[in-house]
């Protein structure tokens, strides 16, 4: 007897880089700013809600769609924030993090021999989705110069097709750091409207803009956002990664067909969690705050870089901070990250990864997401190189 042999749907992708630099980290005992999570706790408050939640006996299943109080808590946040004003009931859907939002929002939308534009570096969850519904993913890679990276909308314009379906993008942009502003939206108005092209916005970092800047969210912008699914994360906003809830909101005709398929691929998420968030998101202060509560520590973090022979690039947003170590190494991308941990015992992410192709830049991430003594320790050890 022996096993039937699977032709697999995916058959380029193989461990991620982020299980393999924290691996590394732990059998090294290095720092670990590889993987984007915090160090750190979460409002204690938040728990208690959910264990609230839980003794008040709402355990069974919540709606398909997410916890109505949850929902209308979202829908009334995005309409004070950016001015949106989404239909609970039609238009906003609780998900199982942001990448499974990511992956439903592609599979109801696009169809076999589409295109798919995505903006490189990108995210590791985007290709795999597209190619699972059978689509072609077109990569258009950002541009870096002095003021850090930007989006090329002449390339993007330039890649437009009549297959295209979907443009992907993601802002505040993980692993760059950089944010798009309301000009990059008109931008991209300007090459869907009048199409049926649909737009797809990782915004899961939106509460992690710095230096007075206001996140540029496609919520805000009348042509895109009746396209679009826009997507944010409560595990980065409320420090709970693991927990994987986020949301999509979305057009009411494009929230249906999104719901046809999160019903079968999920059907709904963890209700008594649901319940504490939403309980939780009456005080607004913990999303307003933390713009400031991360600069601080990405300033902490750049401020220690500065006299080492890393060349820090510009990190407006997210909690992710790149730099070029061409004055450390001619290493490639990945080797250099595997030799940052073996040897100076602070783990980063190769930027390359990120790439399609493997594309090299000399360019590692770093997350300093973590407690201030974290980010002292790694930075002492960084000071050696």
């Amino acid at each position: 007897m022996s096993t039937p042999v699977l032709q697999s749907r995916l058959p380029a992708v193989g461990t991620t880089v982020f299980t393999l630099m924290s691996n590394l980290a732990a059998e090294h005992g290095a720092v670990n700013l590889g993987q984007g999570f915090p160090d750190f706790a979460c409002d204690p408050r938040l728990p208690e809600l959910v264990s609230e939640a839980m003794r008040a006996g709402l355990n069974q299943y919540p709606p398909m769609p997410g916890a109505a109080p949850l929902r209308a808590a979202i829908a009334a946040k995005i309409a004070a924030l950016y001015g949106r004003a989404y239909d609970a009931a039609t238009e906003i859907t609780v998900t199982a993090g942001a990448t499974q939002a990511i992956v439903t929002a592609i599979l109801c939308a696009v169809h076999p021999g589409d295109e798919v534009i995505v903006i490189e570096p990108a995210y590791d969850s985007y290709l795999p989705a597209i190619r699972l519904a059978g689509a072609v993913p077109v990569t258009v890679p950002m541009r870096l110069d002095e003021a850090g990276y930007h989006v090329p909308w002449n390339d993007v314009a330039g890649a437009v097709t009549p297959r295209t379906r979907m443009v992907v993008i993601n802002s505040p942009h993980n692993p760059t750091g950089s944010i798009l502003r309301p000009c990059d939206l008109d931008a991209l108005a300007a090459i869907v409207a009048d199409t049926d092209i649909l737009v797809l916005s990782d915004e899961v970092y939106e509460h992690m803009v710095y230096d007075g800047e206001q996140h540029a969210s496609v919520s805000r912008h009348p042509v895109l956002a009746e396209r679009a699914f826009v997507v944010s994360s409560f595990g980065k906003t409320y420090h709970v990664t693991g927990w994987k809830i986020g949301y999509v909101a979305a057009p009411a005709a494009l929230t249906a067909e999104f719901r046809k398929v999160h019903q079968y691929d999920l059907f709904s998420v963890n209700t008594p969690m649901q319940h504490g968030l939403a309980a939780y998101m009456a005080d607004p202060a913990p999303y307003l705050d933390l713009p400031a509560f991360y600069q601080r520590k990405r300033d902490l973090f750049r401020a220690g870089l500065a006299g080492t022979r890393f060349t820090l690039l510009p990190a407006d947003g997210t909690y992710f901070q790149c730099v070029r170590y061409d004055g450390v190494s001619d290493l490639p991308e990945a080797e250099f990250a595997q030799w940052l941990t073996r040897e100076i015992k602070v783990a980063a992410i190769p930027v390359s990864a990120f790439y399609r192709g493997g594309r090299e830049s000399g360019i590692v991430r770093f997350c300093f997401a973590k407690q201030d003594e974290t980010l002292r320790l790694a930075l002492e050890r960084l000071a050696r190189v």
